[in-house]
């Protein structure tokens, strides 16, 4: 009986372990055979970060909006993951959850005020 008591969690191991192998060999296998097609270039399948040109030179000047953007996003994103388990444990905390939360969102909400009235959202 002693062996039985983790065959559910060994059994969805192995089944994990076994899908992520099928799905990492079938994307290689499909992408090996994509960049080696007649007509297609190699850059094609070359990483890059923001649009730019990985071949060029790294000094030139670029447009700081698009590290902005992205900076905004992951700080009002981490808003919703804060708001989860409040939403999940609000009828535990009633008030005291309540009103903290409420604090936080108004806090939040005046940062994206600020910076709503301060241009950085516009790409003009």
């Amino acid at each position: 009986m002693q062996h039985l008591e983790f065959f559910e969690l060994t059994l969805f191991i192995g089944f994990s372990f076994i899908l992520v192998m099928i799905t990492y060999s079938l994307a290689f296998l499909l992408s090996f055979s994509q960049i080696f097609n007649i007509g297609q270039s190699f850059d094609k399948f070359s990483p890059y970060e923001c649009g730019f040109n990985p071949f060029d030179d790294s000094r030139n000047q670029f447009d700081i909006s698009f590290y902005l953007i992205g900076i905004l996003f992951i700080i009002f994103d981490l808003e919703v993951s804060f708001l989860f388990p409040w939403v999940l444990s609000l009828n535990h905390i009633h008030i005291f959850g309540f009103l903290p939360m409420l604090i936080f969102l108004i806090i939040l909400t005046i940062g994206f005020i600020y910076e709503w009235f301060n241009g950085v959202l516009d790409f003009s």
